[in-house]
């Protein structure tokens, strides 16, 4: 038998109150009101596990003035086989969420660290970096004595020489209506 623990509800701060305390605890924890609101009327809101992890939950609770205690819980072999293994489905899908839980809140804690960490940019650029852009020296990866393709400028060419001959054409029947009348018939 393995002795683990589950934290309970057990009172709040005197200068907390309960609506404060929900929706700050709420919104750490990323739970729904009615979750946490449930945790105030003695349900459970973390899953039951070791005594270490419990004591982290309840001091993570006591920052936002909830007062709680240690509920040991007893985890052996039930009477009732598919019992016990419903409680072991739901005992890990608990730690999962429990696990996914304190993981978001690390990670909270690490990026308002960063967040403290990195100095205050400045919106607006200064006059004397605006003219350095062009003093800089261009450093490139390639080698710029590359070979240039020669392509085939048969097309081109016969593309050229097809406007030029239309351009003729066209100058020709302005210069000579009479020249091109059997079009007009």
């Amino acid at each position: 038998m393995s002795e683990n623990y589950r934290v309970m509800f057990a009172g709040l701060a005197n200068d907390t109150q309960s609506s404060d305390a929900q929706t700050k605890l709420a919104t750490k924890l990323n739970a729904s009101p009615n979750k946490v609101a449930a945790f105030f009327e003695n349900k459970p809101l973390f899953a039951a596990c070791s005594k270490d992890k419990a004591l982290k939950q309840a001091k993570l609770l006591a920052s936002f003035g909830i007062k709680s205690k240690l509920q040991p819980i007893n985890t052996g072999t039930s009477a009732n086989i598919n019992d016990d293994a419903a409680l072991q489905r739901d005992e890990r899908i608990f730690n999962a969420l429990d696990y996914i839980t304190s993981s978001l809140i690390r990670i909270e804690e690490k990026l308002d660290d960063l967040e403290q960490r990195l100095p205050a940019v400045d919106e607006q650029p200064s006059v004397a970096d605006e003219g350095d852009w062009q003093n800089d020296d261009l450093l490139l990866d390639e080698e710029l004595n590359t070979p240039i393709k020669k392509h085939n400028n048969a097309l081109l060419y016969s593309l050229i020489a097809m406007v030029i001959l239309l351009l003729i054409v066209l100058g020709l029947s302005f210069a000579f209506p009479d020249l091109f009348a059997f079009l007009d018939s």
